[in-house]
């Protein structure tokens, strides 16, 4: 049986959720569950609780816990949360359960028994006072890139560069701001560069399904070379390995898995879990792990599209009867008022603090609606709560809203609270209605965009009949293509329209009118819109579930429930019915509360000022940021030149670093730069470059730089050097 498994990055416990997690990984996951079930698939959707690593230690000294209380803390904090918003997980794990122990350490054992691990040892910071081993976030120092000097022990926050621990200038421990001494530990890796030409295949294979920001990234790790990378550390708080066969007890001793090598097998454990608990049998995962009819798609934000389309396909292909993701649908980031989300600058709306101040079903359905039509699908994209308000006054109340609660008004009025019965002329008109459809379905489905049908289908059928069958008709085709697409966004912009050509109906048919002089058509055009509402409600269900379920209550139907799916069931292929009419003539009508209030301006006032700037502050910080522009004056302060590497050396002891001897015009000069890990200094000696010319001389690891070379920089800290194209450009020409 073909099957949809569906996991979503697991968040993090150590913060509360922000919207900015939500629109990444979560909502666009749930909304594709949701809308997968109504297709009649069997959908499984695993999410759970990240809970070791580093930083869960850190935020435990920090706060005065232990590692167990702040993962509780988090863990149920944000469950809670999750299911408030109500994300359809089928099971909501986490990597602290004894079952995930297990497996992640079968994994460890399985890769060392098949030589896929390497044992090395290596030099380490090591806190003598604190008689432990520093991992890279206990470390801070200056970097050996630019000077920044509150850099971590694995990567600069200020440019970005990547090192050892080790390379760092003036590094201190963070446990107790002592020097550390640098001791030899052992450590074991994933032998990945053996996986090079397996995964340069897969992600051929998907250059034509997986988005562009997730082939970049791939493509440019894979053109720098995959290198083995380390699985454990040296830490108390993790799956320890000093108890799995094959390892050395005292080498292993205090140390536990890297917790980006164990975050990932959380999917498989969850899963395990959830078969024990709803199957009777942990060993129904194969079913969904182990099984080719398996479609496995993974949600993430950017930030790990390496960590789901390298590192874990790679890991699974190892054991060699794993399905692989057949899509990481990774999104960018959302920004919150122009700027991103940051906790530490109060620049944040968690989702805990949301629920607080909007704990109505339908301002739940209204956030849902908002981050979904805002869904950094393709680039970063920005919430502001102007258009949180404008989102659910203009289009959820005035379009939805607005069709659904003149339906029932009128029918209330002019229909005793019925579905309208269908006499005379129109007693086929349900039949005639289906015959349209499949008249469509025969002859357009491979061509939706020249879609109609003819003014001499039905005698039965208007002109605004006609035209709302096929709005509906193309809207659920169309909806579908962009879906399998993973056009969220475009897919329900489609079902928006869907639900606009329904008030334009209602207004063009006029049944205020016909109630007086044909009350058999208006009979058929209120028996219309009240399809129509049952199914918007199907159509909207994956996005606005609290508001779809009042829909189909309104109609006196039993509400469709898509949250979830524990025991592995399938439903009816929902969302393909809702071409047709499905409510019964003379159907009892319940009455409806306005599925969407208005929001008003102070409310939203309220929330822009809990941010910390009242709404004059904003116009005039808006203001500024405009003046704040650079013009083209202060672009020139940058003296950029053409210049050629005439000599490239390694400096002894730092692994990124390389001196350069570089030729501007008459003039030469030494250049430091992190580059080692791209470039071999033999290959660049006699490239052209551009450079920084006018910068202060600055100190690296004793050796003094003049200058910066430019290059271009991934998120995931890929480099490559800027080039000028022509060879025999001379250098010390001018770059504008």
């Amino acid at each position: 049986m073909k099957r949809t498994l569906i996991t979503s990055a697991l968040p993090y416990a150590n913060g509360y959720l922000h919207l900015g997690h939500l629109s990444g990984a979560y909502l666009p996951a749930d909304i594709y569950a949701r809308y997968s079930r109504l297709n009649g698939k069997s959908v499984l959707y695993i999410c759970g609780s990240d809970e070791h690593g580093v930083a869960i230690t850190i935020s435990a000294e920090k706060e005065g816990k232990t590692p167990q209380e702040i993962i509780d803390q988090y863990h149920f904090a944000n469950k809670d949360a999750f299911e408030k918003f109500q994300m359809s997980f089928d099971f909501y794990s986490r990597t602290s359960y004894p079952e995930h122990h297990k497996l992640a350490k079968e994994f460890f054992a399985f890769y060392l028994q098949n030589n896929n691990l390497i044992e090395k040892e290596e030099a380490q910071f090591y806190d003598e006072k604190a008689k432990m081993f520093l991992p890279d976030r206990y470390v801070e120092g200056t970097c050996p890139n630019c000077g920044y000097d509150k850099a971590r022990g694995d990567q600069c926050d200020n440019c970005g560069a990547y090192y050892n621990q080790t390379e760092l200038i003036n590094p201190k421990s963070i446990i107790t701001n002592e020097t550390p001494s640098i001791k030899l530990t052992t450590h074991w890796y994933f032998k990945f560069q053996e996986f090079q030409e397996f995964l340069e295949n897969y992600i051929s294979s998907h250059s034509d399904d997986w988005k562009q920001n997730v082939l970049q990234q791939c493509r440019s790790w894979l053109r720098q070379g995959l290198a083995e990378r380390a699985i454990t550390r040296d830490i108390n708080w993790g799956v320890s390995i000093d108890d799995i066969p094959g390892v050395d007890k005292e080498k292993a001793a205090g140390k536990v898995l890297y917790v980006w090598f164990d975050a990932v097998l959380g999917y498989i454990s969850g899963t395990q879990i959830w078969a024990r608990n709803y199957l009777g049998d942990e060993n129904r995962f194969i079913d969904w792990w182990k099984n080719p009819e398996t479609d496995y798609y993974a949600f993430i934000g950017k930030d790990n599209i390496i960590f789901h389309t390298l590192i874990f396909p790679a890991m699974l292909h190892s054991r060699g009867d794993y399905i692989l993701p057949k899509n990481v649908p990774a999104n960018e980031f959302l920004n919150l008022e122009g700027q991103k989300f940051s906790k530490s600058r109060n620049w944040s709306i968690d989702l805990i603090d949301f629920l607080k101040d909007f704990p109505d079903d339908y301002s739940i359905d209204a956030l849902r609606y908002t981050l979904l039509m805002n869904l950094p699908e393709t680039h970063d994209s920005d919430f502001t709560w102007r258009d949180f308000q404008l989102r659910n006054n203009s289009e959820l109340a005035a379009i939805l809203g607005n069709f659904i609660n003149r339906t029932i008004l009128f029918i209330s009025k002019n229909f005793n609270m019925h579905t309208p019965n269908l006499t005379g002329k129109y007693s086929d008109f349900p039949k005639e209605w289906s015959s349209a459809v499949h008249y469509l379905d025969d002859n357009f489905a491979y061509n939706i965009e020249v879609a109609s049908i003819p003014d001499n289908f039905s005698e039965i059928l208007s002109e605004n009949d006609r035209l709302l069958i096929k709005s509906l008709w193309y809207g659920i085709k169309k909806s579908q293509y962009f879906m399998n697409k993973f056009r969220i966004k475009d897919s329900f912009f489609e079902i928006m329209n869907i639900a606009r050509a329904s008030n334009k109906y209602f207004n063009d048919e006029a049944p205020w009118k016909m109630i007086k002089s044909d009350p058999d058509y208006a009979a058929k055009t209120l028996y219309t819109c009240v399809q129509m509402i049952y199914n918007l409600s199907i159509l909207f269900a994956p996005v606005i579930p609290f508001s779809s379920a009042k829909m189909q209550a309104t109609l006196n139907i039993q509400h469709i429930e898509i949250g979830n799916n524990t025991n592995g069931e399938t439903l009816e292929n929902y969302w393909d019915k809702a071409m047709f009419p499905n409510i019964p003539q003379g159907n009892p009508i319940n009455q409806l509360d306005v599925l969407f209030p208005m929001i008003e301006d102070k409310v939203i006032e309220k929330q822009i000022e809990k941010l910390g700037i009242t709404i004059s502050q904003k116009k005039e910080t808006q203001k500024s940021e405009a003046e704040g522009l650079i013009s083209i004056d202060d672009f020139h302060k940058v003296q950029l030149r053409t210049a050629k590497i005439i000599k490239a050396e390694k400096i002894a002891g730092s692994e990124k670093l390389l001196k350069l001897q570089v030729e501007i015009g008459s003039e030469h000069r030494q250049i430091v730069a992190g580059i080692a890990k791209f470039y071999e200094a033999d290959e660049l000696i006699g490239k052209n470059i551009v450079v920084v010319a006018n910068l202060k001389p600055t100190k690296l690891f004793n050796q003094i730089s003049e200058g910066m070379l430019l290059a271009a920089k991934t998120s995931d800290g890929k480099l490559s050097l800027i080039i000028p194209d022509d060879t025999s450009f001379p250098t010390g020409a001018d770059v504008s």
